[in-house]
């Protein structure tokens, strides 16, 4: 049996000796938040980053569906323009925050070869200067958002997808392992999920944020696993929101764009070249792939019952009683 890891002090020193590599050197709390320790130089650029009315933000905690959201989102408020969606995704809808998680400007002294634009270096000065209507990721909760979009200031539409928190947990382990350097097992990192010791942790006062605000005439609220379910119902309620209407055999065209197959091996949205680039880094060693499965219910093959029945517990105290389920 696994020993218990409970305290503070347990948790940080995991997060360190395990969480830590070339572009990512430590962490802090912001706001009960934990974040990459770089986050500091950026907190009064995103406070103060101006939000546009016509901007379209996608919301989300990390491995929640954030990829398969944003790529149906773009290709609905943009008409099917299925020859513009070639175009890399990062590039159509930038990461706010990349490059708070990401440090490259330590690492390209070591590594001169590597070529990187604006959008890897400073993504926050790359969105701001995008052309309207900007379409925005974030995995920031709703309190480090932007001033402008939490006062209610500007009202740009911003859709915030959802996903069962021990599937994503399982999800963001392996894109942690793949993407982010992570070194520690997957029992170690089921604890600092728990513990709220992961990049933009707390997972449930993220969802529950969003969830409360579900009402909110710009705000789209989705679940990962409606989207699974009945992704036909899931675009139809997308392209309302978006004041469009599509035709069924539109509907039925995104979604085979959209299909698990065709978003797998879309080079697009698969992010091939990143992994790439990243796997030129001694932190990364590990083979894998940024679309790795999309099950629903993988928690079952991989959760030991402690660590369940931990999840279940924290479910049915937080999400329960706010008449969220997933």
């Amino acid at each position: 049996m696994a020993p218990q890891i409970e305290s503070n002090n347990d948790l940080n020193k995991i997060l360190q000796e395990k969480f830590t590599n070339e572009f990512r050197k430590g962490y802090t709390t912001v706001k009960g938040v934990c974040l990459p320790n770089r986050y500091d130089e950026f907190a009064g650029v995103i406070e103060d980053f101006e939000v546009r009315d016509d901007d379209v933000w996608v919301c989300s905690f990390p491995k929640t569906g954030t990829t398969w959201t944003q790529e149906m989102i773009w290709c609905i408020a943009n008409n099917l323009n299925f020859e513009g969606a070639k175009v890399r995704l990062p590039e159509r809808f930038p990461f706010l925050e990349y490059s708070v998680l990401f440090d490259y400007t330590t690492i390209l002294p070591r590594h001169p070869e590597m070529k990187l634009p604006q959008l890897l270096l400073d993504s926050i000065e790359y969105t701001k200067n995008k052309a309207s209507p900007r379409f925005i990721k974030t995995h920031l909760p709703f309190t480090l958002l932007p001033r402008q979009l939490r006062t209610g200031e500007k009202k740009p539409k911003v859709i915030y997808v959802a996903r069962n928190p021990k599937d994503t947990c399982v999800s963001y382990y392996y894109h942690c392992r793949l993407m982010e350097g992570y070194r520690g097992d997957f029992n170690h990192f089921c604890h600092l999920f728990l513990g709220e010791k992961l990049s933009f942790a707390p997972y449930w006062e993220h969802v529950l944020d969003f969830w409360k605000r579900r009402t909110d005439s710009n705000i789209l609220f989705l679940k990962y696993e409606d989207m699974k379910a009945d992704l036909y119902t899931v675009i139809e309620k997308s392209t309302a929101f978006f004041d469009k209407i599509m035709s069924d055999d539109q509907t039925k065209a995104l979604m085979q764009h959209l299909s698990f197959a065709n978003m797998k091996s879309n080079p697009a949205v698969n992010y091939e070249e990143h992994i790439k680039m990243n796997k030129q880094m001694k932190s990364f060693n590990v083979d894998g792939e940024f679309i790795r499965s999309g099950k629903v219910d993988q928690w079952k093959e991989e959760m030991s019952e402690s660590v369940i029945e931990r999840f279940d517990k924290l479910m049915k105290e937080k999400f329960s009683s706010r008449n969220l389920y997933f």
